[in-house]
């Protein structure tokens, strides 16, 4: 699949969650718009993904289901040669005017992460794909690519959300019901993901599961922090087999 390429075209999509996404593209990069859980936790994602890789500068990443950039821009400024791929092609058109306007360059690629591991496998010392399983009907096959994607050894990341009552309650109900911290519908219980099945998915395609970390949110301060409950976001630190 090249840039011209319909996204339709791509197997392992809901267009309807494109299609949710390209209607807030234009809000992407507004850091008090329905992004901002996005821009408040970026910092997080950051630095966790840090943690395990060291300093970025010099590693080459792909951030899979990059949407506007906010995290291809992060590790782009970090000193990493980024490459931002997903779908919404709205979305990346945002990604690439802001990078336009901030200087910070990103090689942004509508093609899905099935296609660019097929092109570019084992090129990538580190790929991300954060907030992007629960909205894909075969979660297995984007984990999959980026297990490909990876060198041997190079470590791959994902965040998602936890499927119990407690993340019902609090990442549907309090966040898009309550608190409107997002959009009504922006997630679907039934596609969010148990930690024990994205390991499991992880393993099968020869990720070894080197952390898991949590991420709470504190209504009353409006914040964010990382913690090790991860019973609604949760991230997954993985290693590609040597």
């Amino acid at each position: 699949m090249t840039a011209t390429t319909s996204p339709a075209s791509s197997g392992n999509v809901d267009q309807a969650e494109l299609d949710k996404f390209s209607a807030l593209a234009s809000r992407w990069w507004d850091p008090e718009s329905e992004f901002k859980p996005l821009h408040a936790i970026n910092p997080l994602r950051l630095n966790w993904i840090q943690q395990h890789t060291g300093p970025l500068a010099g590693k080459r990443v792909v951030d899979v289901g990059c949407g506007g950039g906010i995290l291809s821009e992060s590790m782009a400024r970090a000193g990493a040669t980024v490459t931002g791929i997903d779908l919404a092609e709205k979305s990346l058109k945002i990604a690439k005017l802001h990078g336009l306007e901030s200087g910070v360059k990103v090689d942004y690629r509508t093609v899905s992460a099935e296609q660019l591991a097929a092109e570019q496998a084992g090129q990538f010392d580190v790929v991300t794909c954060m907030e992007m399983l629960e909205h894909v009907p075969d979660p297995a096959s984007i984990i999959q690519a980026c297990s490909q994607l990876a060198r041997p050894g190079g470590w791959v990341f994902f965040s998602t959300l936890n499927r119990n009552p407690k993340s019902f309650l609090f990442a549907i109900i309090g966040a898009e019901y309550l608190l409107r911290l997002l959009p009504r519908g922006t997630h679907s219980y039934e596609h969010f993901i148990k930690p024990s099945e994205l390991a499991t998915s992880a393993r099968r395609a020869g990720l070894q599961v080197a952390d898991l970390g949590g991420m709470e949110y504190n209504p009353i301060t409006d914040t964010y922090k990382l913690s090790r409950d991860t019973s609604v976001n949760y991230l997954v630190a993985t290693q590609r087999e040597a």
